[in-house]
């Protein structure tokens, strides 16, 4: 979705062309005696100097910085997307299912020497909600411009549009190097599924017990019991989960273990 948005916004990208600060069409206007053909095919022909195929029609000194929102925009679908996926990493390192690259001789916290922080997702994230913020400087200025501009229009422009650009660079990098390096466990990611995989399997077996003729709502009811029971067993006495033993020795499941 980020692509297609930056696709869509590449596409349809435009040029002030030669609308400028003191007039500059209507003083084309003026020397091609008022052909408004000649002046249009002068933004034509910019537009074609650098590479875009189109021009705002209408303009005061500036060009609409609506523009420039749309542009944080899209940047900042980047930043959401890439503080998600951080965000995931760094839950999945947590649960030791994967870790992000580690350097040898990398220190993975100056506190404790045993951790691994997930540096590079959390740096992600920082850079991610810099640029989110960011997007409000395009919007405040879009919303306040004056009938040509005030002074406030470019300062902040030169700083939040570059520095945007620059961060989702950064985070782009960040992005390569985690998912070019990530290290899995598959034995752990194993034993994490079949751990909740009762819990995951409960939407088939009632099912099934369905099909041999019972009562949905009646199932429904007692798997909920049966796991509110398993999951007290696991939380508060540390044993392994019993959910589908529980299950097969209710009769009106009428089914097996196996």
């Amino acid at each position: 979705m980020d692509y297609e948005e930056i696709e869509y916004l590449l596409s349809h990208k435009r040029l002030l062309g030669q609308k400028g600060t003191t007039g500059t069409q209507a003083s084309f206007m003026e020397l091609f005696d008022g052909d408004a053909s000649k002046a249009k095919e002068i933004d034509r022909i910019i537009c074609d100097k650098l590479g875009y195929k189109d021009y705002f029609p209408v303009s005061g000194q500036t060009y609409t910085r609506k523009y420039d929102t749309r542009v944080l925009q899209a940047l900042v679908g980047i930043a959401q997307s890439a503080h998600k996926f951080s965000n995931d990493i760094r839950l999945l390192q947590h649960m030791k299912e994967i870790e992000e690259p580690f350097e040898k001789g990398q220190i993975g916290s100056s506190a404790m020497a045993y951790k691994r922080n997930p540096m590079r997702s959390e740096r992600m994230a920082a850079l991610a909600n810099y640029v989110i913020c960011d997007a409000m400087n395009p919007a405040l200025t879009a919303s306040t411009q004056w009938f040509e501009r005030t002074l406030d229009d470019s300062a902040n422009k030169r700083i939040s549009i570059p520095e945007a650009f620059l961060a989702i660079d950064g985070i782009l990098d960040l992005y390569l190097n985690i998912t070019d390096g990530l290290v899995v466990y598959p034995k752990v990611i194993e034993s994490d599924l079949l751990k909740e995989l009762p819990f995951m399997a409960t939407e088939n077996i009632m099912m099934d017990a369905v099909k041999a003729g019972g009562d949905r709502q009646e199932l429904h009811e007692a798997i909920r019991e049966h796991s509110m029971e398993a999951t007290k067993r696991i939380k508060q006495e540390g044993k392994e989960n019993d959910l589908i033993d529980r299950i097969a020795n209710d009769p009106r499941f009428m089914m097996s273990k196996e």
